[in-house]
């Protein structure tokens, strides 16, 4: 028994569909160097590319076109660093300890970008994903356990993933519960279905979703006027106060999730493809790249919710941002 291929429940389209866009888009063949899978099956290569790798047709497209081509792995991910329990805690924070608990966010997002990174670079550089890893190199009781590990908090994301999509069409638009979950079924499956166009529709889809979250919560930040002095004070290290450590604590746990590490690995183990060490080099600097600004985006929407809750709860009542409708 082993951990099976990097995969999440179809509750949590961000993370399932992603793994299994890393498992079911393989590299493509010299036949039809097309990574976005928009060849169909036997199409023939344009002359002059059936020799070149993945890679190469990518660099090809020129400067700006070809390096947002080899983006996306890291968008899938980085959803994971944004769900209800990012929300929860960072909220919790602002409103009960101000700006003062900004610095864990930074130091939990450089973590994330690291392990993230490592992940990515691990599905590169061996062409296999981390879950196969470990059933190679583990004994089977601990690949068995760290299966199981795998599972449980997937399962334990999906449920927060789905009952948090519906707790919003709720409280945003008035949507009944059941209707909103269902709702959420069905959107969930619609970007499943993505994938089965090619990886890139559904990259792009996600890194859309991401970029609209990204805006929302600058708009946020811009409308409340959050204070910049105050801003720059909790970017320093220090205790909070009482009960701080139980946040920090909730905010490193929310940001730094293990089945997010195995899938990082099975989305780069295959998507494009190299000929040669100095490709496979060339194409983890674009690893790089991808994890900085995606992981980035998401480090910033954190801490806008944290400098948000900071602004408007500060100095309300006690428990007055303890849930979401109560923050709403």
């Amino acid at each position: 028994m082993g951990p099976p291929p990097a995969h999440d429940s179809a509750l949590d389209p961000a993370l399932a569909a992603g793994t299994a866009a890393g498992e079911a888009t393989g590299t493509a063949s010299p036949a039809a160097p097309d990574p976005g899978g928009g060849n169909p099956p036997g199409a023939q290569a344009p002359a002059g590319l059936a020799a070149l790798s993945d890679l190469q047709v990518l660099r090809s497209r020129g400067r700006v076109r070809g390096v947002i081509a080899l983006l996306g792995p890291a968008f899938v991910a980085a959803v994971a660093y944004v769900d209800p329990g990012n929300f929860a805690t960072n909220f919790s924070a602002g409103a009960r300890f101000g700006y003062a608990l900004a610095w864990v966010i930074v130091v939990a997002n450089l973590m994330a970008m690291l392990v993230q990174y490592l992940s990515a670079k691990t599905g590169v550089a061996t062409g296999r994903d981390l879950p196969e890893l470990c059933r190679e190199h583990l004994p089977p009781a601990a690949s068995a356990g760290l299966w199981v590990q795998a599972e449980l908090v997937a399962m334990a994301t999906d449920l927060a993933e789905f009952i948090g999509a519906a707790v919003g069409l709720n409280l945003v638009f008035g949507v009944p519960l059941l209707p909103a979950g269902l709702i959420t079924a069905v959107v969930a499956f619609g970007i499943l279905a993505l994938e089965q166009h090619g990886y890139r529709r559904f990259e792009l889809a996600i890194a859309g979703l991401l970029g609209i979250v990204f805006a929302g919560f600058v708009w946020d930040l811009v409308t409340v006027g959050a204070d910049p002095k105050e801003i720059a004070a909790g970017l320093i290290p220090g205790a909070a106060g009482n009960g701080a450590v139980l946040l920090i604590a909730g905010i490193v746990g929310a940001t730094v999730m293990p089945h997010v590490v195995y899938l990082h690995s099975a989305l780069t183990k295959s998507r494009v493809g190299v000929s040669g060490d100095d490709e496979r080099r060339e194409l983890l600097r674009f690893q790089r790249l991808d994890v900085v600004v995606a992981l980035g985006a998401a480090g910033l929407i954190n801490l806008s919710m944290l400098f948000v809750a900071a602004a408007v709860f500060r100095h309300s009542a006690p428990g007055s941002a303890d849930s979401l409708q109560a923050a709403h």
